[in-house]
Protein backbone atom coordinates (compact mmCIF):
# COMPACT_ATOMS: atom_id res chain seq x y z
CA UNK A 1 0.00 0.00 0.00
CA UNK A 2 1.52 3.29 -1.10
CA UNK A 3 1.18 6.58 0.71
CA UNK A 4 -0.23 8.32 -2.38
CA UNK A 5 -3.13 5.85 -2.51
CA UNK A 6 -4.12 6.49 1.11
CA UNK A 7 -4.34 10.29 1.15
CA UNK A 8 -7.73 11.17 -0.42
CA UNK A 9 -6.67 14.61 -1.63
CA UNK A 10 -3.40 13.49 -3.23
CA UNK A 11 -4.54 14.01 -6.83
CA UNK A 12 -5.82 17.50 -5.95
CA UNK A 13 -2.42 18.72 -4.77
CA UNK A 14 0.09 20.42 -7.05
CA UNK A 15 3.22 18.59 -8.14
CA UNK A 16 5.31 20.83 -5.88
CA UNK A 17 3.10 20.05 -2.89
CA UNK A 18 3.24 16.33 -3.62
CA UNK A 19 7.02 16.45 -3.86
CA UNK A 20 7.24 18.37 -0.57
CA UNK A 21 5.18 15.73 1.21
CA UNK A 22 7.06 12.79 -0.30
CA UNK A 23 10.34 14.43 0.67
CA UNK A 24 9.26 14.89 4.29
CA UNK A 25 6.87 12.07 5.18
CA UNK A 26 8.27 9.56 7.66
CA UNK A 27 7.23 5.93 8.01
CA UNK A 28 6.97 4.52 11.53
CA UNK A 29 6.41 1.04 12.88
CA UNK A 30 5.05 1.02 16.43
CA UNK A 31 4.21 -1.75 18.83
CA UNK A 32 1.09 -2.18 20.90
CA UNK A 33 1.05 0.06 23.96
CA UNK A 34 3.34 2.73 22.46
CA UNK A 35 2.25 6.31 23.10
CA UNK A 36 2.49 8.00 19.71
CA UNK A 37 1.42 11.45 20.89
CA UNK A 38 1.11 12.83 24.39
CA UNK A 39 -0.67 16.09 25.12
CA UNK A 40 -0.98 19.43 23.36
CA UNK A 41 2.69 20.30 23.96
CA UNK A 42 3.70 17.38 21.74
CA UNK A 43 3.52 18.17 18.03
CA UNK A 44 4.03 14.76 16.47
CA UNK A 45 2.68 15.67 13.04
CA UNK A 46 -0.24 14.53 10.93
CA UNK A 47 -0.74 10.78 11.29
CA UNK A 48 -2.00 8.57 8.48
CA UNK A 49 -2.59 4.96 9.52
CA UNK A 50 -1.32 2.42 7.03
CA UNK A 51 -2.34 -0.55 9.17
CA UNK A 52 -3.09 -1.31 12.79
CA UNK A 53 -5.24 0.40 15.40
CA UNK A 54 -4.76 3.52 17.53
CA UNK A 55 -6.77 4.99 20.39
CA UNK A 56 -7.13 8.70 21.19
CA UNK A 57 -8.07 9.48 24.76
CA UNK A 58 -8.06 12.23 27.36
CA UNK A 59 -7.16 12.08 31.05
CA UNK A 60 -9.21 13.46 33.91
CA UNK A 61 -7.58 15.31 36.80
CA UNK A 62 -7.88 12.08 38.78
CA UNK A 63 -5.95 10.23 36.08
CA UNK A 64 -8.89 8.32 34.61
CA UNK A 65 -8.84 7.74 30.85
CA UNK A 66 -11.73 8.01 28.43
CA UNK A 67 -11.54 7.08 24.75
CA UNK A 68 -12.77 9.80 22.41
CA UNK A 69 -12.15 7.99 19.12
CA UNK A 70 -10.18 5.21 17.47
CA UNK A 71 -8.16 5.13 14.28
CA UNK A 72 -8.01 2.28 11.79
CA UNK A 73 -6.49 1.63 8.34
CA UNK A 74 -6.32 4.81 6.22
CA UNK A 75 -7.62 7.02 9.03
CA UNK A 76 -6.03 10.42 9.58
CA UNK A 77 -5.35 12.02 12.96
CA UNK A 78 -5.14 15.81 13.11
CA UNK A 79 -4.91 16.19 16.88
CA UNK A 80 -1.40 14.74 16.81
CA UNK A 81 -0.45 17.97 15.01
CA UNK A 82 -1.88 20.16 17.76
CA UNK A 83 0.65 22.95 17.17
CA UNK A 84 -1.15 23.79 13.90
CA UNK A 85 -4.57 23.75 15.58
CA UNK A 86 -4.41 26.82 17.78
CA UNK A 87 -8.00 26.44 19.01
CA UNK A 88 -7.37 23.03 20.60
CA UNK A 89 -7.20 23.66 24.34
CA UNK A 90 -7.20 20.14 25.76
CA UNK A 91 -4.62 17.37 25.90
CA UNK A 92 -5.12 14.28 23.75
CA UNK A 93 -3.02 11.16 24.06
CA UNK A 94 -2.74 8.72 21.17
CA UNK A 95 -1.68 5.15 21.87
CA UNK A 96 -1.30 2.04 19.74
CA UNK A 97 -3.96 -0.54 20.62
CA UNK A 98 -2.34 -2.96 18.18
CA UNK A 99 0.97 -3.05 16.35
CA UNK A 100 0.70 -0.37 13.69
CA UNK A 101 2.36 1.10 10.64
CA UNK A 102 2.05 4.88 10.22
CA UNK A 103 3.05 7.72 7.98
CA UNK A 104 3.81 11.03 9.69
CA UNK A 105 3.59 14.34 7.80
CA UNK A 106 5.37 17.21 9.62
CA UNK A 107 2.81 19.61 11.09
CA UNK A 108 4.36 22.78 9.70
CA UNK A 109 4.48 21.34 6.20
CA UNK A 110 0.85 20.28 6.30
CA UNK A 111 -0.22 23.64 7.66
CA UNK A 112 1.59 25.38 4.80
CA UNK A 113 -0.12 23.13 2.23
CA UNK A 114 -3.48 23.64 3.94
CA UNK A 115 -3.05 27.40 3.63
CA UNK A 116 -2.20 27.09 -0.07
CA UNK A 117 -4.69 24.41 -1.13
CA UNK A 118 -8.47 24.72 -0.88
CA UNK A 119 -8.94 20.93 -1.24
CA UNK A 120 -6.52 20.34 1.65
CA UNK A 121 -8.31 22.93 3.80
CA UNK A 122 -11.72 21.42 2.98
CA UNK A 123 -10.46 17.91 3.72
CA UNK A 124 -9.06 19.08 7.06
CA UNK A 125 -12.38 20.71 7.97
CA UNK A 126 -14.22 17.49 7.10
CA UNK A 127 -11.96 15.50 9.42
CA UNK A 128 -12.43 18.05 12.18
CA UNK A 129 -16.21 17.92 11.75
CA UNK A 130 -16.15 14.14 11.90
CA UNK A 131 -14.07 14.13 15.10
CA UNK A 132 -16.33 16.77 16.62
CA UNK A 133 -19.33 14.56 15.90
CA UNK A 134 -17.62 11.65 17.62
CA UNK A 135 -16.87 13.78 20.68
CA UNK A 136 -20.47 15.03 20.83
CA UNK A 137 -21.70 11.44 20.58
CA UNK A 138 -19.43 10.59 23.52
CA UNK A 139 -20.79 13.51 25.56
CA UNK A 140 -24.31 12.31 24.84
CA UNK A 141 -23.39 8.80 25.99
CA UNK A 142 -21.91 10.07 29.25
CA UNK A 143 -24.78 12.43 30.02
CA UNK A 144 -27.78 10.32 29.08
CA UNK A 145 -26.84 6.64 29.07
CA UNK A 146 -26.53 4.45 32.17
CA UNK A 147 -23.29 2.52 32.63
CA UNK A 148 -24.84 -0.89 31.90
CA UNK A 149 -26.01 0.42 28.51
CA UNK A 150 -22.60 1.94 27.78
CA UNK A 151 -20.84 -1.31 28.66
CA UNK A 152 -23.24 -3.23 26.39
CA UNK A 153 -22.56 -0.79 23.53
CA UNK A 154 -18.81 -1.07 24.05
CA UNK A 155 -18.86 -4.88 23.99
CA UNK A 156 -20.88 -4.92 20.76
CA UNK A 157 -18.58 -2.37 19.12
CA UNK A 158 -15.50 -4.28 20.21
CA UNK A 159 -16.97 -7.53 18.89
CA UNK A 160 -17.59 -5.87 15.52
CA UNK A 161 -14.02 -4.51 15.39
CA UNK A 162 -12.40 -7.83 16.33
CA UNK A 163 -14.79 -10.01 14.35
CA UNK A 164 -15.41 -12.37 17.26
CA UNK A 165 -17.76 -12.79 20.21
CA UNK A 166 -14.85 -13.85 22.44
CA UNK A 167 -13.06 -10.67 23.49
CA UNK A 168 -9.62 -10.64 25.08
CA UNK A 169 -10.12 -7.51 27.15
CA UNK A 170 -9.65 -6.72 30.82
CA UNK A 171 -12.09 -4.91 33.06
CA UNK A 172 -9.44 -2.21 33.49
CA UNK A 173 -9.19 -1.69 29.73
CA UNK A 174 -12.97 -1.33 29.42
CA UNK A 175 -12.96 1.17 32.29
CA UNK A 176 -10.26 3.18 30.52
CA UNK A 177 -12.32 3.33 27.36
CA UNK A 178 -15.45 4.43 29.20
CA UNK A 179 -13.85 6.83 31.69
CA UNK A 180 -14.97 5.02 34.82
CA UNK A 181 -13.56 2.83 37.60
CA UNK A 182 -12.66 -0.83 37.11
CA UNK A 183 -14.94 -1.78 40.00
CA UNK A 184 -17.90 -0.21 38.21
CA UNK A 185 -17.18 -2.17 35.03
CA UNK A 186 -16.76 -5.40 37.01
CA UNK A 187 -20.13 -4.85 38.66
CA UNK A 188 -21.81 -4.20 35.29
CA UNK A 189 -20.19 -7.26 33.68
CA UNK A 190 -21.26 -9.49 36.55
CA UNK A 191 -24.79 -8.18 36.13
CA UNK A 192 -24.69 -8.97 32.40
CA UNK A 193 -23.32 -12.42 33.20
CA UNK A 194 -26.10 -13.00 35.71
CA UNK A 195 -28.59 -12.11 32.98
CA UNK A 196 -27.01 -14.62 30.61
CA UNK A 197 -25.74 -12.03 28.11
CA UNK A 198 -22.01 -12.61 28.63
CA UNK A 199 -19.64 -15.15 30.12
CA UNK A 200 -16.62 -13.97 32.10
CA UNK A 201 -13.24 -15.62 32.52
CA UNK A 202 -9.79 -14.26 33.26
CA UNK A 203 -9.02 -11.55 30.70
CA UNK A 204 -11.91 -12.65 28.47
CA UNK A 205 -15.50 -11.50 27.97
CA UNK A 206 -17.57 -13.77 25.75
CA UNK A 207 -20.80 -12.42 24.27
CA UNK A 208 -23.55 -15.01 24.61
CA UNK A 209 -26.62 -13.01 23.59
CA UNK A 210 -25.82 -10.13 21.22
CA UNK A 211 -29.49 -9.42 20.56
CA UNK A 212 -30.23 -8.78 24.21
CA UNK A 213 -27.13 -6.61 24.48
CA UNK A 214 -28.37 -4.59 21.50
CA UNK A 215 -31.78 -4.22 23.16
CA UNK A 216 -30.15 -3.07 26.38
CA UNK A 217 -27.98 -0.57 24.51
CA UNK A 218 -31.05 0.93 22.87
CA UNK A 219 -33.15 0.99 26.03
Amino acid sequence: MEFQNCLPIWDKLSKAQQDSILGSVVSRQITRGTVVHGGNTDCTGLLLVKSGQLRAYILSEEGREITIYRLFDRDVCLFSASCMLRSIQFDITIEAEKDASLWVIPAELYRKIMEESAPAANYTNEIMASRFSEVMWLVEQIMWKSMDRRVADFLLAESAIEGTARLSVTHEAIANHLGTHREVVTRMLRYLQGEGMVKLSRGVVELLDAKRLETLGRA
